[in-house]
């Protein structure tokens, strides 16, 4: 990110009531997508003690924000798009994707400016969780470049956006634009399931290794259970659980799975019905907090864009 986006960051933030947690994400960050110019909109996720009080306070510093989704502030070429949540929402949501919209933006790359409650941290499960989902979803056999697109696309299965005002490209752009940061999120993981023996990494012709996972079912279990409390416990409804003594001596519930695909289509069902469900909350929720006529030249133009991505 360039130091001049950070400074008029900074003074943004300066304009806002106080917040716990800030985070940049979107195209104006990690301006590298092939074939793309660089955007003027940045997208902020704000994390505040108490929406409500934050909001009765912003009403009265910035006023005109709520009048207009897309407003120029600051007198520089970059706008600031930004969603206010409570902290205690925000972290449920990291560790249980109990909507999974925020969890899914945050295991994408982002840059943090403020984060005084370690939000940081606490994503790391959220990250574990993300690629133990992937690697359900992905064959015995695949480049580090594909489990990040993997990881990448969790979040947009079952969003309506996707079927008329996205880039069908969208997770290609992403995953090519941003690969090393990627990388840099996921590379701890990668070397953990290495050690689990879950994961092997042999170098090929290519530039990236090929990647090879045990698809056996007691590698499948030990990715569901690196899965979100929320996410196991409605998985466990669909296919049912069993107790199981620990190596520990400590008894367990179990899910019970037949095979590593039965566990990874259940899984995809439980995550299609929450994006679907987020999408069109917060397509809602855009559309009520822009107006009309902001809102819908911003949806043309996001409408164009797809369209011209599946010519």
């Amino acid at each position: 990110m360039e130091n001049h986006d950070k400074a008029q960051l900074q003074s943004f933030l300066k304009t806002l009531p106080p917040v716990e947690f800030c985070c940049v994400y979107g195209s104006s960050l990690h301006p590298n997508n092939p074939g793309s110019a660089k955007s003027t909109m940045v997208d902020c996720i704000l994390g505040v003690s108490n929406p409500q009080q934050w909001h009765s306070e912003n009403l009265t510093l910035n006023n005109d924000h709520y009048a207009a989704w897309m407003v120029l502030l600051g007198g520089a070429r970059l706008m600031f798009k930004y969603g206010v949540v409570r902290m205690h929402d925000l972290v449920q949501d990291i560790l249980n994707w109990e909507r999974f919209y925020l969890s899914g933006r945050l295991q994408k790359p982002v840059h943090v400016l403020l984060d005084n409650l370690d939000v940081t941290n606490v994503n790391s499960v959220n990250l574990r969780a993300a690629m133990s989902a992937a690697l359900l979803l992905l064959p015995s056999k695949f480049t580090e470049e594909e489990l990040y697109a993997k990881i990448c696309s969790l979040s947009y299965m079952g969003d309506l956006r996707m079927l008329f005002a996205e880039d069908r490209n969208k997770v290609k752009k992403i995953v090519q634009g941003q690969f090393e940061l990627f990388r840099s999120m996921y590379k701890p993981f990668i070397e953990e399931y290495e050690t689990k023996e879950l994961l092997r990494r042999s170098i090929s012709g290519n530039t990236q290794p090929i990647i090879s996972q045990d698809g056996g079912l007691s590698a499948a279990q030990s990715l569901v259970s690196s899965l979100p409390p929320m996410v196991r416990s409605q998985m466990a409804m669909k296919l049912g659980e069993k107790k199981v003594l620990c190596d520990s001596g400590r008894v367990i519930q179990e899910i019970v799975i037949g095979s590593k695909d039965e566990a990874a289509k259940c899984m995809q069902t439980i995550l299609q019905r929450k994006v679907m469900v987020s999408s069109a909350r917060q397509a809602v929720s855009g559309l009520l907090a822009a107006g009309g006529i902001t809102a819908m030249r911003y949806v043309g133009a996001k409408m164009s864009k797809a369209w011209k991505s599946w010519r």
